[in-house]
């Protein structure tokens, strides 16, 4: 006897979504593999009864028959075999989920937002997340680019994760570990006076016309210029402004005026400017990372602990010198 069920086309189970758990679709695999009800039962640790219990609910909450009983066989329908498919399907993105889970817990997987500026990504900043996506490489690193006071405000309202910032960001729930003392230099044209030199100093530049950084974007650097040259007796005439340190070196090679900049300069290649040392000037340029603790994100434990690695180990080199 065939006791396949057949559920009107027009009726309610075809008008809202299936609702079921992985008991029942446990149960139906179990039968779609053996064929049988007493085997899936045997190895589902369970009675035959509540598989079937189990597979005729979910038959009433599919909709329609996905297995056609008789006394001697048990066979799957068409729709079974559709089902089954799926459900093996899902069960498999299941087991992909929780292993996604238990990375994600442990920091291996998830998304993170880091914010920086120009210093920081001439820097050390490169080999910091080349370091961290060997160790995590199921991490997938957003990265975004902000002067210093907008990290440190997008830190606190929690729009990035860390921040590559100059200086430290102060604030009571903030962590900060400098991972680069950079050193001042100055930008010359090619053609200046002082462009052959093996370095400069402040005093040389004194009646120099200078090109700054604008106000909103280099506002936590140029008091560091500012302090400088007021340590040397003047303040610097300042002839033009750029938002960026492209900016910053087009003007420069232009013939706009000279600068003071960080020694990541040499990593920036810019045809008509010419990078010297400082001379007499010992005070460091800080580039810290910054971050705000105790937020729910296990990658960016694993990524402050790639970022302490690395600040002890250029510590290390700098005692080595």
């Amino acid at each position: 006897m065939n006791q396949s069920r057949q559920t009107p086309a027009g009726s309610p189970g075809f008008e809202s979504p299936a609702r079921f758990d992985l008991r029942q679709l446990r149960a139906f695999l179990a039968v779609a593999e053996h064929l049988h009800f007493g085997r899936a039962a045997q190895a589902l640790f369970t009675s035959q009864s509540a598989v079937s219990r189990l597979v005729a609910s979910l038959e009433d909450a599919v909709g329609t028959s996905l297995l056609e009983r008789s006394t001697r066989r048990v066979r799957l329908t068409e729709a079974g075999k559709a089902f089954a498919a799926e459900c093996r399907l899902a069960f498999g993105h299941l087991d992909l989920a929780s292993h996604a889970a238990r990375r994600a817990a442990e920091g291996r997987e998830g998304r993170l937002r880091v914010g920086y500026m120009d210093f920081a990504i001439n820097g050390s900043l490169p080999e910091i997340l080349r370091a961290f996506r060997e160790e995590s490489p199921g991490v997938s690193v957003s990265l975004e680019y902000m002067p210093t006071m907008v990290q440190k405000e997008a830190l606190l309202q929690g729009r990035i994760d860390a921040g590559f910032i100059l200086g430290e960001l102060r604030a009571r729930s903030a962590e900060n570990t400098v991972v680069e003392r950079q050193r001042f230099v100055a930008l010359l044209p090619e053609g200046h006076r002082l462009a052959r030199r093996p370095a400069v100093s402040l005093e040389d530049l004194r009646a120099e016309r200078f090109v700054m950084g604008s106000e909103d974007a280099f506002a936590s650097f140029r008091p560091l210029v500012f302090e400088l040259c007021h340590g040397a007796g003047y303040f610097p005439e300042i002839v033009q402004e750029a938002s960026t340190s492209s900016g910053i070196f087009g003007l420069v090679a232009a013939g706009v005026g000279v600068s003071i900049y960080s020694d990541c300069a040499r990593v920036i290649r810019r045809k008509g400017a010419v990078v010297k040392p400082l001379a007499g000037v010992a005070a460091p340029i800080p580039i810290s990372a910054a971050w705000i603790p105790g937020r729910e994100a296990p990658a960016l434990e694993r990524f402050v602990s790639t970022v302490r690695a690395w600040a002890r180990a250029q510590a290390r080199r700098r005692t080595a010198r």
